[in-house]
């Protein structure tokens, strides 16, 4: 296994919680000023459309790198999607990171008209819009700058879905969440220790190729963090299953504590779980960035 403490940390934003382009535009750079290393939109109905944001993104910016975090990949045919990823490649001189997922919402499936098969259904579709993206990239025009294809992120939870990441991504995804019958479900600290060593083992040969990101939950800059973990239980208590405050302590979603507290809960997870690539939600920028100062 490569020692991840000799690689540098990646740190990502979702930006969602614009309503206008210069909202866009000024957290897009002060994202990049204060940091980040990849700023990432989401694909959600009722939201700005991924390519369109990410190429106001990349005009607005010089350095950071523009993700899709992720892509709903029924929405899309994978020549058209090719296309739009390899325009954007081009149009950002090479800095786009394409992030695919199944999909999970099913009133975003029944709201566009399509339908919402089982989950392993949307992985089996997924795994052939991986097939198909790569046949497409190959024969693309505009060609992606990147050679031969933007890096491919992969995330989610379950068996059949890591399978697929660790076989085919170069960057897998750990959303930490289980969508059950009964709503989403947090996974704890040992889960989330399974998952990374599943995929690894899946990925065989392989394993020391990929990078491993972790979409944070919440970022909680205090002085007082067994305050804000009591507030986080309360919050979460319908998705942690009964966590205890400790457990909840110990999850690598949910960084709380002083800047100093959390750049070591950081290091500690990356040690743990071998993951060097954290993306926050943008209404956490400014906190994590003190946090940011601390890592580089």
């Amino acid at each position: 296994m490569t020692d991840i403490e000799d690689k540098p940390f990646r740190f990502g934003v979702s930006l969602f919680r614009f309503t206008t382009r210069d909202e866009l535009v000024d957290r897009a750079r002060q994202a990049e000023r204060l940091g980040y290393d990849v700023v990432c939109v989401p694909d959600h109905l009722g939201i700005f459309a991924p390519f369109p944001a990410l190429a106001v993104a990349a005009q607005a910016t010089n350095r950071v790198r523009l993700g899709t975090f992720v892509l709903n990949a029924a929405f899309y045919n994978p020549v058209l999607l090719a296309r739009d990823a390899a325009s954007t490649d081009q149009l950002s001189d090479g800095r786009l990171e394409l992030g695919l997922g199944t999909g999970y919402a099913k009133a975003e499936f029944d709201a566009a008209g399509i339908p919402f098969p089982g989950p392993g259904a949307r992985v089996d579709h997924l795994g052939h819009t991986v097939t198909e993206l790569r046949r497409a990239f190959a024969e693309a025009r505009p060609a992606p700058a990147q050679h031969p294809a933007p890096p491919l992120l992969l995330a989610g939870h379950g068996d059949r879905m890591l399978r697929l990441a660790a076989r085919e991504a170069d960057i897998v995804g750990f959303t930490g969440i289980s969508f059950t019958p009964s709503g989403p479900v947090l996974g704890d600290a040992e889960e989330l220790a399974e998952r990374v060593e599943f995929v690894r083992e899946a990925a065989g040969e392989r394993a020391d190729e990929l990078e491993f990101n972790l979409l944070v939950q919440r970022v909680v800059v205090t002085e007082d963090r067994a305050a804000a973990l009591e507030a986080l239980a309360r919050e979460f208590e319908g998705m942690s299953a009964g966590m205890s405050v400790e457990k909840l302590g110990q999850l690598p979603y949910l960084l709380v504590g002083t800047p100093e507290e959390i750049a070591e809960q950081v290091r500690a997870h990356r040690a743990r779980y071998g993951i060097g690539y954290f993306t926050v939600f943008d209404d956490h920028l400014t906190d994590f960035a003190g946090v940011l100062d601390r890592l580089r």
